[in-house]
């Protein structure tokens, strides 16, 4: 049986009370081959595998990837900016800081009008590892070499999609 084949027996066609009830749900839409959540989790753990290779010679990590390219897009930002640009969670993202700090990438400051705020800072040797970086995306855009540019377009926008349905305000 094919994945969607998986899917489409267990995915209500409508989510109300009476679709929900226990007699609509089956036992078998609880096999892990039958969840999506399960895929993403996977493919999560995969391209962090894939990234890894690729940041070798800047010596950080995928997450600490995230921050320093929210970072080169724009340097002097609250901690709060920071978290909100790259949806890390608040404790990850003060020992991401932390790390990042320690092999001298970036500083975190107090900022001048409040002193409650902190805001983090690229260093020289932050801004020049932008250099070394900037072909991380083509390299990781060459391992979807089964995807074609459309294919990994719908995606973005399949994916966005998705991301909105779990954004609550």
């Amino acid at each position: 049986m094919s994945d969607n084949a998986r899917l489409d027996e267990y995915m209500p066609d409508d989510c109300g009370a009476e679709a929900l009830s226990s007699e609509a749900l089956r036992p078998d839409s609880l096999k892990l081959e039958s969840q999506l959540c399960h895929r993403f989790y996977t493919l999560s753990n995969a391209f962090t595998r894939a990234y890894r290779p690729l940041l070798k010679s800047l010596d950080i990590t995928y997450p600490q990837y995230v921050v320093m390219m929210a970072l080169w897009e724009q340097s002097n930002v609250t901690i709060a900016e920071l978290l909100a640009k790259t949806v890390i969670d608040g404790g990850a993202m003060t020992l991401i800081l932390k790390k990042l700090e320690q092999k001298g990438l970036l500083g975190v400051v107090k900022d001048e009008h409040d002193k409650r705020v902190r805001r983090v800072v690229l260093s020289k040797a932050g801004e020049n590892a932008k250099l070394k970086a900037l072909d991380v995306p083509a390299q990781m855009l060459c391992k979807l070499d089964g995807m074609s540019k459309t294919e990994a377009k719908q995606l973005v926008v399949l994916m966005d999609k998705l991301q909105g349905c779990f954004n609550v305000d």
